[in-house]
């Protein structure tokens, strides 16, 4: 970074800028006040409005997750003192589901917490979390941000942890973020057990016409939200797992061939059976009949 006297923020915020990443203003000593509306759209590289806008005050540096094709992954500590922190939450959840936590550009928070910074896949439209993947741990991605490195608040500062270069986000963890916000958009379901059969056939179908009309870019999210859908069904009984598989991936094997994802008819098995198994363990509830 090219240092330029008494004006720290500054700098940082020009070599975030120059690390492809949209910033904008954040209220000095702050970390939820933008000093600027509809920052999303307003969040620049542009090193001339940057020089522009923190020769103004001290402002603190809010990274656009979304415009920078970030999804950065929030582990906090716990709020009362107990219970995992967010790194051992995470961790626990990667061996759960078998996928590994690379090493990425990481910052520390002033709570001691830490932000991880991943690429969002080619082909993933990811949003914001909180909690949903596991305690303590919250994304920030399309629609959100994340409080920029030489940032300062009263009781410290953001400070760069490790500058590794980012690396994508790991498969196993945009399915979970797939799957948690299905099940978080989803709410109590109760199916009447007279109207199983016509409801799942139903549901079956229509998961499928939704994966065959996924637009560009959303792919991947789109056949594992369907897929973990369909599973809550199949583990209450309400579809025959074979199937629902067999009609999954038939509907997912018409994306291939697109620029984006999925490159071959073997990711489409892989996303269709980790979605119907992490479904089935979280079944809907059947209802008795009127």
């Amino acid at each position: 970074m090219t240092a330029h006297a008494g004006n720290p923020l500054l700098d940082w915020a020009l070599y975030l800028a120059g690390m492809g990443w949209a910033v904008f203003p954040l209220a000095p000593g702050t970390k939820r006040q933008p000093a600027v509306k509809d920052w999303e759209n307003r969040a620049t590289t542009d090193p001339l409005r940057i020089r522009r806008c923190w020769s103004a005050d001290r402002f603190n540096i809010g990274v656009a997750t979304g415009p920078s094709r970030l999804v950065v992954v929030d582990l906090d500590m716990p709020k009362d003192g107990s219970g995992p922190d967010g790194v051992t939450a995470l961790a626990a959840l990667a061996a759960e589901r078998g996928g590994p936590v690379p090493d990425t550009y990481t910052v520390s928070t002033p709570s001691g917490g830490r932000h991880l910074y991943y690429l969002a896949p080619a082909g993933t439209t990811l949003r914001n979390s909180q909690g949903q993947l596991t305690s303590c741990v919250d994304t920030r991605a399309g629609g959100g941000y994340v409080v920029g490195p030489g940032s300062v608040l009263p009781n410290g500062a953001y400070d760069l942890a490790d500058d590794t270069d980012p690396v994508e986000l790991p498969g196993w963890l945009v399915q979970v973020c797939a799957e948690r916000r299905s099940t978080a958009n989803s709410g109590p379901l109760e199916i009447r057990s007279t109207d199983t059969s016509r409801y799942g056939s139903a549901a079956l179908a229509g998961e499928c016409d939704r994966v065959r009309n996924a637009t560009p870019g959303t792919y991947n999210e789109v056949l594992s939200s369907a897929a973990y859908t369909i599973g809550r069904k199949v583990g209450a009984g309400i579809i025959d797992h074979a199937t629902a598989r067999a009609d999954l991936i038939a509907a997912g094997e018409t994306l291939i061939g697109s620029a984006h994802w999925p490159p071959n008819a073997r990711e489409v098995v892989r996303v269709v059976d980790a979605g119907l198994t992490a479904g089935a363990r979280n079944p809907v509830t059947r209802g008795k009949a009127a």
